[in-house]
């Protein structure tokens, strides 16, 4: 009899970790349960000391697909007496402002001294209580963000933006999004309680990976968090949707 295969549990995503050094950066996946690569970014042998920006720019450019996906913090990690973070943030500001800049597409970076380049310094590095403080730090004005774009799409001033609460309804939007006549969802959000109470285990987590398969961005918050507590008041689970072009017109 063939032993089967345990699977392990990944969690749900926290952060992208980014571990600069002289001549590369590897990214990490941070869930919430399991660190997993993400890729590396290699400085060109033609880059002279001070010429950052083809490096920087790299690096940008493999952080999209997370960002692309919903997950808005960003932890820069690097060693002691080095300056790869700073040049790098310095870089993000003068040639990415939308990064950072309030709005649905910014990011919320956090910067750390510490290796990040092996798996087993990662592990150590995540341990830390100070990593867990600049996560708690990134994710919670990520969350701020979210409830900013939750309470004016709640405004009856506001034109456009559909909220649904219900799972049903959500995945009614989900699942029927190449109907034209439909709202395009386009970020769903739930708390981690929400995640882990949930009685639709099978359901949550085809809704989250649909989801993420047709690009859109899914988010998961601390539920004791001022962002996760209001959200709760709509039963932890939350979907912002565009309304149909042709209703537009």
């Amino acid at each position: 009899m063939t032993k089967r295969r345990r699977r392990y549990k990944r969690g749900y995503p926290l952060a992208v970790l980014v571990g600069l050094e002289e001549r590369r950066a590897v990214l990490w996946r941070v869930f919430s349960e399991v660190v997993k690569l993400d890729g590396t970014v290699e400085r060109g042998p033609e880059a002279e000391r001070g010429k950052l920006y083809d490096f920087h720019e790299s690096i940008v450019n493999a952080l999209r697909p997370a960002l692309k996906e919903g997950i808005k913090s960003i932890v820069v990690a690097a060693p002691a007496r080095t300056d790869y973070a700073k040049n790098f943030l310095d870089h993000v500001r003068k040639h990415h402002a939308w990064l950072i800049h309030e709005g649905p597409n910014a990011a919320t970076f956090g910067e750390l001294v510490g290796s990040a380049v092996q798996l087993h310094d990662v592990h150590e590095l995540v341990r830390t209580k100070r990593f867990r403080d600049v996560i708690g730090e990134t994710t919670s004005r990520d969350a701020e963000n979210i409830a900013a774009a939750l309470e004016k799409s709640l405004d009856l001033d506001d034109s456009g933006t559909v909220v649904s609460y219900s799972l049903e309804e959500i995945e009614d939007l989900v699942y029927g999004r190449q109907e034209q006549s439909r709202p395009r969802p386009e970020h769903l959000v739930l708390t981690d309680k929400y995640l882990a109470d949930t009685k639709n285990r099978g359901r949550i987590p085809r809704l989250l990976q649909i989801s993420k398969n047709m690009g859109i961005k899914t988010t998961i918050v601390n539920a004791e968090t001022g962002t996760g507590l209001r959200l709760s008041q709509f039963g932890g689970l939350v979907c912002f949707a565009k309304p149909s072009r042709q209703k537009m017109k």
